[in-house]
């Protein structure tokens, strides 16, 4: 039997939900084959002063490959996720996190996903395996 996960008070997601006070409230949406939502971090989100703390930066890896597996109607959880860092990323750049489904084989959905800084340049990249749990259903906010 599927689980049914119903995301209908999703707004308290720390990443996207709209109501989290200290939330980031990232918005994601399809660019080509990509999902993609684009960050700016401030000064609260610093670990060495000027710079992005690292674990910020894994966690919005993370939430667009899970969104993105949200969009294609399944609701699933991180089982593994690799992380490497090649940048550091400055305190007030606007960067690009971008997700992509790498495989689907039942019930392992294996994604990758990256930073690029506003240069171009690669700041990170991650690869994960989620485990899809079941389907979720939407109702009207």
């Amino acid at each position: 039997m599927t689980e049914i996960f119903d995301l209908s008070n999703y707004n308290m997601c720390f990443c996207c939900g709209k109501d989290n006070p200290i939330g980031l409230h990232l918005d994601f949406g399809f660019e080509g084959d990509e999902y993609v939502t684009y960050f700016t971090p401030s000064e609260v989100h610093q670990s060495y002063p000027g710079v992005t703390h690292g674990g910020l930066i894994s966690t919005v890896l993370d939430e667009v490959m899970g969104k993105q597996i949200n969009e294609m109607g399944m609701a699933a959880f991180t089982a593994r996720m690799d992380v490497r860092w090649r940048h550091a990323i400055p305190i007030g750049e606007k960067v690009r996190v971008a997700s992509r489904l790498v495989r689907h084989k039942g019930k392992l959905m294996e994604m990758a996903a990256t930073v690029h800084r506003a240069d171009g340049s690669l700041a990170a990249e991650a690869t994960a395996r989620f485990m899809v749990k079941g389907d979720f259903v939407r109702t009207a906010e």
